[in-house]
């Protein structure tokens, strides 16, 4: 049973703490959710997927941006992979996932006032946060590496020899350093917020704490997570980005699955599917 909304001010959403295999069990539940969506859940990974081709054929020439983008990428996964949430929640609900569910998911943000607490709007404004974030890297990135480079670093081979394996040069330490510093409090604000903001009508604030207390409870089970994210979309870059198409939807699943084990916030008033 939910709280009157006067108390829910008061409330916050309990966290668990899970085992450290716990992310392999999200891996496995990500995958059956994959199989059975289908060419629907595929489609996220294709988008991407060509998305990423569409930077990689525009910047192939400015590898100083290509990097950054690239890493980006990773801080505005959360949002892009909304309607996978979606998917996800309404196959745990016994619904149908087909078109509209995802029409539904994207396009109802239009159905809430734009103050209304917990409405659809949080997932806006906390969309554009990340997207913000993810330029601010791109932008800080390029800067890092044009300025200290000792070459101009255009292709992924000049990156190779004066970034990574620069002698006497410890740009590249600086380069993942000064994205992890950005990276680490990013992940920890929205590993669990998107999914929950999605799932309940929660205000902005209460899901960015509530995430970083998920964070806090389990530090060792999210070191993991975070790693098998990083280390699977790497595998999906390695591929010519055609890993991306299978991985992008398994993880989006899989994070699905990771707020449902890590957080009760069932106090909280549940949103309509695609509300």
């Amino acid at each position: 049973m939910t709280a009157p909304p006067a108390e829910l001010s008061a409330l916050r959403p309990t966290v668990h703490v899970v085992p450290l295999s716990a992310p392999l069990q999200w891996l496995l539940l990500g995958w059956r959710d994959l199989l059975r969506c289908g060419y629907l859940s595929l489609a996220h990974g294709v988008l991407l997927a060509a998305f990423g081709l569409t930077l990689l054929v525009t910047a192939r020439q400015h590898f100083w941006l290509l990097a950054g983008a690239f890493s980006g990428f990773l801080l505005v996964a959360p949002v892009l992979a909304t309607s996978l949430y979606s998917m996800s929640r309404a196959i745990e609900h016994g619904g149908s996932v087909g078109w509209q569910l995802l029409r539904d998911t994207w396009l109802s943000w239009q159905q809430s006032r734009f103050m209304e607490a917990g409405g659809y709007w949080c997932l806006v404004r906390f969309g554009v946060l990340l997207a913000l974030a993810g330029t601010g890297w791109v932008l800080t990135s390029a800067a890092l590496i044009t300025l200290l480079a000792a070459a101009p670093v255009n292709t992924p081979v000049d990156f190779l020899r004066h970034v990574v394996l620069a002698d006497n040069s410890s740009l590249f330490e600086a380069w993942l350093a000064m994205g992890g510093v950005l990276a680490a409090p990013i992940f920890a604000s929205s590993v669990v917020a998107m999914p929950l903001l999605l799932d309940r009508r929660i205000n902005l604030l209460v899901a960015v704490l509530t995430s970083w207390r998920v964070v806090l409870a389990n530090p060792g089970t999210m070191a993991l997570w975070a790693t098998l994210i990083m280390l699977l979309v790497l595998i999906g870059f390695a591929t010519g980005l055609l890993g991306l198409i299978v991985l992008i939807p398994l993880l989006g699943h899989a994070s699905w699955h990771a707020y449902r084990a890590l957080v009760d916030a069932s106090a909280f008033p549940e949103r309509p599917r695609g509300r």
